[in-house]
């Protein structure tokens, strides 16, 4: 495999983050965002501020680094449900506050795949991957449940092996996700590839001892966290595998 003027030799998989890599989430995580911090706030006045920056909304724009972004459900849970907590709440009683008011903010948009498209180019990459034998799965933050509806959503499953998220246990960039999608695509971690959007995935790979990580900088503001990256693309069109020579 070659991305520009860097190999990458006998790799056999490769895990793709989701948001922000093979889906357009930045505006759905921006307006999730906003909708939780008022919530909360309309229970606890004088939180929304402070939630927000802690979520990682900056001027109505999202940091591809912040929280909502990189983390999971349930670390946005416990970072919400300290902000409570500040204000003299027990913690019982803040992290259960804050449950419900995610709860309510996810009713408010149903169905997280409809609001999150695949970027253009991602199907056909993919198919291509596919097609030279390659094992392809899904590494994401997100739910298992809508990593699945997201591949579902967009007919992607065909060329997946693997859809997994990120549920109570270990979180990105703890190197024993990738080791479970390995195990599970039957692959050494040195003959697999990350790619991601974020520092999260280049510290996973970098942690479990992976093929490399390539890292995809939509925007230039995402550059500086990849710079630990193999090398750093702006679209999944620069992923290429080179023609074989004749025997």
């Amino acid at each position: 495999m070659q991305c520009g003027l860097v190999k990458f030799s006998d790799v056999q998989a490769i895990a793709f983050d989701k948001d922000g890599t093979l889906a357009d989430s930045e505006n759905f995580l921006r307006v999730l965002a906003q909708r939780r911090s008022r919530l909360i706030d309309a229970r606890v006045p004088g939180v929304e501020s402070p939630l927000q920056l802690a979520f990682g909304l900056e001027s109505n724009s999202l940091n591809p680094a912040g929280l909502m972004a990189v983390g999971t459900r349930h670390e946005n849970e416990i970072a919400a449900a300290a902000y409570v907590a500040e204000t003299g709440r027990g913690w019982l009683e803040s992290l259960t506050l804050v449950q419900a008011a995610f709860q309510e903010a996810d009713q408010s948009l149903p169905r997280k795949a409809d609001h999150t498209p695949c970027y253009e180019e991602v199907a056909a990459v993919l198919k291509t991957l596919h097609a030279a034998g390659l094992k392809l799965a899904i590494l994401s933050s997100d739910t298992t449940e809508q990593v699945v509806d997201f591949a579902e959503r967009y007919e992607l499953t065909p060329y997946l092996e693997i859809c997994q998220g990120t549920e109570a246990g270990p979180s990105k960039p703890d190197p024993a996700l990738l080791y479970q999608v390995c195990d599970a695509l039957q692959v050494l971690p040195e003959h697999t590839l990350v790619v991601g959007d974020s520092q999260a995935d280049v510290q996973l790979a970098i942690a479990a001892g992976a093929a490399g990580c390539i890292g995809i900088a939509r925007k230039p503001s995402t550059v500086p966290g990849l710079a630990h990256a193999s090398v750093v693309i702006e679209n999944l069109r620069e992923i290429q595998i080179p023609p074989q020579m004749p025997a």
